[in-house]
């Protein structure tokens, strides 16, 4: 059985964390005051007029849905367009000249999107706490779901930047596919106030169940048992990982750029 080249792994790793790093004022603070917007108008309408768990402020409520919609949506984004922008501009061949194994690159484009997710999420939670009081519950299932939420997305945005071969492809799938998984998965609302065909279909969407669990985390509350969405979460995150790196050990839409 192959060893892990780490010091392989790691220099690539270090190579897609300075690609966001040297654009952070577009990759990490732009999404924060969105998501900062999105605190002041929903917060500012609905504060008062509507308590989604008992005791929790609506604006606490909406406060870690966004935080797990920033972490996946930077994640997708991270690892999408990094190999998209290699095919485009014919610098993936230097990605897959050197003798990197499937599992090796994998690591080092996830652990990116992983970096670049906790980055934002991070971001929005420290200027959110000024505007209002999130209290954690527990910190180890924050953490955990947020690594799992951004590790299956940035999987999804592999997969994604291999399959398009255009920059219109990838907007097309993130507006068409992650966008409405995402604003419908229970970010502004609970789905126990949906209609019954509504609420069934929600527990369809695996963004539901990151975002449950993860608001969990800090509440001590969710519409369905947070081991639940864990197993889901585990589930779905381990399926995508083997699918991402098979594709990977195929150079599926790589190798012929």
């Amino acid at each position: 059985m192959n060893t892990i080249n780490w010091i392989a792994s790691y220099t690539l790793l270090r190579k897609e964390v300075a690609r966001w790093v040297k654009v952070w004022l577009q990759t990490v603070m732009a999404p924060v005051m969105t998501s900062l917007l999105y605190v002041l108008v929903f917060g500012h309408v609905l504060e008062g007029r509507l308590e989604v768990f008992p005791g929790v402020s609506y604006t606490a409520f909406l406060i870690p849905g966004l935080l797990m919609m920033s972490v996946i949506q930077n994640a997708f984004a991270n690892t999408s367009s990094s190999l998209i922008q290699s095919k485009v501009m014919g610098s993936i061949v230097f990605i897959l000249l050197p003798p990197f194994s499937a599992l090796e690159m994998y690591l080092a484009y996830i652990g990116a999107a992983v970096l670049r997710g906790f980055a934002v999420g991070l971001g929005v939670f420290l200027l959110a706490v000024f505007y209002v009081n999130v209290p954690i519950n527990n910190i180890g299932i924050v953490i955990g779901f947020a690594l799992l939420g951004s590790v299956c997305v940035g999987s999804l945005g592999m997969i994604a930047g291999m399959w398009a071969e255009k920059f219109d492809q990838i907007s097309a799938f993130q507006n068409f596919f992650i966008m409405p998984l995402t604003f419908l998965s229970g970010v502004f609302y609970s789905i126990n106030s949906l209609p019954p065909f509504w609420f069934q279909l929600s527990r369809f969407n695996p963004f539901f169940y990151m975002i449950d669990g993860f608001r969990y985390g800090f509440f001590g509350q969710s519409d369905q048992p947070v081991m639940t969405s864990f197993a889901i979460m585990l589930v779905a995150t381990l399926v995508l990982a083997a699918i991402t790196i098979r594709m990977l050990a195929n150079g599926y839409n790589l190798r012929d750029q």
